[in-house]
């Protein structure tokens, strides 16, 4: 059996794949699956992961899962096992679940997330469970083509980004870009695998290879170069009034739905800081993890049908904050 990746970096993204032991199913039922969704959520929320894909299947699960805090292990760990026993405890079973460690593939964002996205997408037609991705229920697909509500703890923002300034637009784009996939053979992403475990282009590639033989990784490979994981939350905070002029005390304040700041700064906090929705809360008056979880997926939301917002908060991003 082998070793997992074990490439941890705040910003890092990964493709995920665990299977049921001896290729016995893991969702047995819808109850299953809601229960395992769950368990997603509650993970973004206590430990800001970012999940842009997801589908599960009858005896495994892929996820496109970034990890702004650079916590991987401890998410996986938490998820599989907190599953297991659930599974265990309902169907009155022991033993292990899933077949030996999760696998987790490092993936260069910019070049691979999208071809990815739509690979995972497919996956319940290529294994002729439906004809159209849309008709299967348990991936975040759906959620992508806006029917029904969406699951505010996705980030769907990226990718459709990518394919257009406006929701709606950009839904039919992505749309047409998955049913190609049904129409044309395209050949899978995961082809340009380097030893089985990093995807990407050469140069990233390169800097992995590095930092697994003990070297530093180069910052270029980290996600929002500008907030590194030993940036403070009062630089973050500070940054974020100096680009709204006002006092770090009204962007911290707690109440008035209006305060566009504060929403902008628990974002950029959950994302970059390397603290717990928990932490965060306690710096934004003493609000629930799960309220700092609402009030991002509230900017990111405004953020999806306002381009000027979404500039804003990148070049708010993108500010230099000392470490």
């Amino acid at each position: 059996m082998g070793i997992p990746l074990r490439v941890e970096y705040p910003g890092a993204l990964y493709h995920i794949t665990s299977r049921g032991n001896e290729r016995s199913n893991i969702f047995k039922d819808n109850t299953d699956r809601i229960t395992f969704l769950n368990i997603l959520k509650d993970y973004h929320d206590r430990l800001g992961i970012l999940l842009h894909s997801y589908v599960l299947m009858d005896n495994h699960y892929h996820l496109i899962l970034e990890t702004p805090k650079g916590n991987l292990l401890k998410v996986m760990h938490g998820i599989n096992s907190r599953y297991t026993i659930y599974f265990n405890r309902r169907h009155k079973r022991s033993g292990h679940l899933f077949q030996g460690r999760y696998k987790a593939i490092i993936v260069d964002k910019d070049a691979y997330l999208i071809p990815l996205s739509r690979y995972v997408h497919l996956n319940p037609v290529r294994a002729s469970m439906v004809e159209n991705p849309e008709q299967y229920r348990w991936s975040s697909y759906r959620g992508y083509m806006g029917k029904g509500k969406d699951d505010n703890w996705v980030e769907y923002s990226w990718v459709l980004s990518k394919f257009g300034q406006k929701r709606r637009k950009a839904e039919q784009q992505y749309r047409k870009y998955i049913e190609e996939g049904l129409i044309v053979n395209i050949e899978s992403p995961l082809k340009d695998l380097l030893g089985q475990v990093v995807l990407g282009r050469d140069e990233f590639k390169e800097k992995i290879m590095e930092y697994l033989e003990g070297k530093q990784i180069s910052q270029e490979i980290v996600e929002r170069k500008r907030f590194e994981k030993r940036a403070l939350p009062g630089d973050i905070v500070n940054v974020v009034a100096k680009n709204f002029n006002m006092e770090e005390k009204e962007v911290r304040s707690r109440g008035g739905k209006g305060n566009l700041a504060r929403l902008v700064a628990i974002y950029i906090m959950q994302r970059y800081a390397g603290i717990s929705n928990e932490e965060i809360g306690k710096l934004f008056g003493g609000i629930h993890y799960s309220a700092v979880s609402k009030a991002s997926a509230r900017l990111k939301e405004k953020m999806a049908s306002d381009k000027k917002l979404s500039k804003l908060v990148n070049d708010v991003t993108n500010s230099h904050v000392k470490t």
